[in-house]
């Protein structure tokens, strides 16, 4: 096992005009469960395949351990990867599959076995090992390339969106079996995925990225509670962070004619801007009496049975604005949420508000 260092790493591709990954400095700890996370395009699976070797690094660094691998072929930097599209090789059986990489390295045949035996425990594959990769779901077939990375014995882990071609129920079951698999062999992984719900469940820590910068790299809850920006604000949480444009006035920022509560030292940051992104998350919402709160049409109700997701907009629009305008929602707490095509009144506790520049970005609160 080994640390993983990416100092300045810096990738730009021929004829383009930004580099894909921009100075990407990023310590992922010995053993530690690292994920990439961002939108299409943001440079995460870039910075795994400059890890690997595939990319060229044109300018910084990237060590694993003590050793400068930058410049080093994949085969001598004693990392394994899985893929997306799992890779295996169809006139071979599971056995086969898993412990090619180590008959191409002349490891004795007795040794090459044990080690595929051992992988195949771990991963339940033992019934399998005699079949051919068209024979499996899946899910299993993911289990195999994984059962493949784990034989070799590497220092690094790499994984590539292994779990984007499997549905949505195998999914959730195959994340937690790579987590709990990771935290017992214990070996560094990178993790690079699009899904936030995956990188909040599975990582030790998170790396945000955006346009090939990084924008936070912090633990899963410290980013949902603080997130640097506007972007990780709305990137990180399913459904996602509420954001809300108002005017400052006496005692806070004004959405839709109510004053959101904002303290007095956080206004002060925001120097000559008249103006300030306000963030409450879903469940920061509560329904409200009189005229307390912030007025939302509702448009749509999802009943969860404990819970219920009211989706609308502020109240008052007109039919054109309210076509435009930015979504709301409210998670609910009730087993009698408010009908669809009704205004509601919701409140948010002081504490719980996030305060973002309008102009940067940058948190204030």
């Amino acid at each position: 096992m080994a640390a993983v260092s990416f100092i300045d790493a810096t990738r730009v591709y021929p004829g383009a005009e930004h580099p894909s990954v921009d100075k990407l400095n990023l310590e992922i700890g010995d053993g530690e469960f690292m994920v990439l996370v961002g939108p299409s395009g943001c440079g995460k699976s870039t910075s795994l395949r400059m890890l690997a070797g595939l990319e060229e690094v044109n300018a910084g660094a990237i060590h694993i351990g003590d050793r400068d691998v930058t410049d080093l072929p994949p085969k001598d930097r004693d990392i394994a990867m899985v893929f997306q599209n799992y890779a295996l090789y169809p006139h071979m059986t599971v056995g086969d599959n898993m412990g090619f990489a180590l008959k191409m390295a002349n490891v004795p045949k007795a040794e090459r076995q044990q080690r595929v035996t051992e992988a195949a425990k771990l991963l339940g594959l033992e019934d399998f090992l005699n079949r051919k990769p068209k024979a499996l779901s899946g899910g299993q077939r993911q289990r195999v390339a994984m059962g493949r990375a784990i034989v070799r014995q590497p220092q690094v882990f790499l994984m590539d969106e292994p779990l984007s071609n499997l549905d949505a129920k195998l999914r959730v079951s195959t994340r937690t079996q790579i987590a709990a698999l990771q935290t017992r062999l214990g070996v560094t992984t990178v993790y690079v995925t699009h899904d936030q719900v995956e990188a909040m469940t599975m990582g030790d820590r998170v790396a945000v990225m955006k346009l090939g910068i990084l924008q936070q790299v912090d633990s899963p809850l410290e980013l949902y509670d603080n997130p640097k920006n506007l972007f990780v604000a709305g990137f990180i949480g399913s459904p996602a962070m509420n954001l809300m444009e108002g005017p400052i006035v006496d005692g806070g920022v004004e959405v839709g004619g109510y004053t959101v509560p904002v303290r007095r030292e956080v206004l002060a940051k925001a120097g000559n801007e008249k103006s300030l992104t306000v963030g409450i998350r879903p469940e920061n919402f509560a329904l409200a009496e009189g005229n307390e709160g912030i007025g939302i049409d509702v448009s749509v109700v999802e009943e969860l049975g404990a819970d219920a997701y009211l989706y609308g907009t502020l109240a008052g629009l007109n039919e054109d604005e309210r076509m435009t305008a930015q979504q709301v929602v409210g998670r609910i707490s009730s087993r009698t949420p408010p009908h669809r095509g009704s205004t509601v009144r919701l409140s948010v506790d002081p504490d719980r508000v996030h305060v973002f520049s309008t102009q940067t970005g940058d948190r204030l609160s």
